[in-house]
């Protein structure tokens, strides 16, 4: 698996190279200071996840995660920071992150949501899920909100919610990957969002399910 770090303090930098490229089944191809060193050569060769700080210097990781999402629009992105407040979160999760993790994440649990987001997952520190709740809880869906989403589409909106990803919600539902595919499609059509993430968190703040 093909990952690609940003991250400006360099011990940190370099302790995720490591631990990455130490790992059977996991290179890290790219290691960057700054999100405009990353937007300048990431695009050479596609990685399957990307970690990212939020704090960089220059542009930050939530402005660069919303270019990220952009160019790599199935490319899990993770936030990796110290940043655990109510508003980076937002921010970030809007911006089109997959996940959010504090860097206290212990490493193999680290390599885990890596791998957990490629297959679709949102990993999360359980210090942020809490918080995620609450905040996505303060909002009010606003009157009238109707997307006309399917039987079908609403019970594979709430799996995501629960933290399926593809596989395990075609199991859910006795369908197949390539129909739950479809289905995602259509969610993001209809939610008019770009990512799982996006519409997870809709669907939250609007109370769809």
């Amino acid at each position: 698996m093909k990952v690609v770090v940003i991250e400006d303090l360099r011990e940190v930098r370099e302790g995720l190279t490591a631990l990455i490229n130490g790992t059977r089944g996991f290179k890290c191809i790219g290691s960057y200071f700054s999100m405009e060193a990353a937007l300048a050569r990431i695009g050479d060769d596609p990685p399957h996840a990307i970690l990212t700080d939020i704090g960089l210097p220059g542009m930050s990781g939530i402005q660069g995660i919303a270019i990220l999402r952009g160019m790599f629009p199935e490319v899990p992105i993770l936030a990796l920071t110290v940043y655990d407040n109510d508003q980076h979160i937002f921010d970030a999760l809007c911006a089109g992150a997959s996940g959010y993790l504090l860097k206290n994440t212990a490493p193999a649990r680290l390599l885990e949501s890596i791998k957990e987001a490629a297959d679709g997952g949102a990993p999360i520190s359980p210090e942020v899920a809490r918080r995620v709740i609450r905040l996505f809880r303060e909002f009010r869906p606003p009157e009238h909100a109707s997307y006309r989403l399917t039987p079908q589409e609403t019970q594979l909106l709430k799996l995501l919610i629960e933290g399926h990803y593809k596989k395990t919600a075609a199991r859910e539902m006795g369908i197949s990957t390539n129909t739950v595919s479809f289905h995602l499609k259509n969610i993001y059509l209809k939610l008019q969002v770009h990512s799982k993430t996006e519409a997870v968190a809709k669907a939250l703040r609007e109370r769809l399910v």
